[in-house]
């Protein structure tokens, strides 16, 4: 008997900053979703969707999306997808897709990231405004990750992962 294939590639935004724990036998676990945005129809009769996926990476890459990632970033996932049904806490059946991630890609680059104000950030008052009102966290805040530099010497291309 020939066996399965399941394979999904997403491209999307984080919904929140990942979020790393540990299994049992020491394995590190990173979670964090994705919303996969589309347009349905055309015109006036054009709607946006969204799809929101759970996205499990474990090892070494756990770390690494833990250590990079950071809410709003645009990220490609390529995984195994799994759908999974529940009873919510208020009695609801519900389904959830989520995909164990082989591999991940950051696709927001750094000034994006700089231009955009990602990440988590600290508390509220540490925060700064845009001319536009949005929040932004202050220059060098990264929620206390360290973002390597490629600009001043090679010295940091080591301690990227990938």
């Amino acid at each position: 008997m020939s066996r399965g294939y399941s394979r999904v590639i997403l491209v999307g935004n984080l919904g929140r900053d990942p979020e790393m724990r540990y299994t049992p036998q020491g394995t590190p676990v990173t979670n964090f979703s994705i919303a996969v945005n589309r347009r349905r129809g055309s015109g006036d009769n054009a709607q946006d969707e969204t799809d929101w996926y759970r996205i499990s990476v474990f090892g070494r890459q756990a770390e690494v999306a833990d250590q990079y990632l950071k809410r709003g970033m645009k990220v490609l996932v390529d995984g195994r997808l799994a759908i999974r049904s529940y009873v919510g806490n208020d009695g609801v059946e519900r389904t959830s897709v989520e995909v164990t991630a082989d591999n991940f890609q950051m696709l927001t680059t750094r000034d994006e990231m700089e231009a955009g104000g990602y990440g988590g950030g600290g508390p509220a008052r540490d925060r700064q405004h845009d001319d536009d009102g949005a929040q932004r966290a202050p220059a060098g805040d990264r929620g206390g990750r360290r973002e390597p530099n490629f600009d001043d010497d090679e010295e940091d291309l080591d301690d990227v992962p990938f």
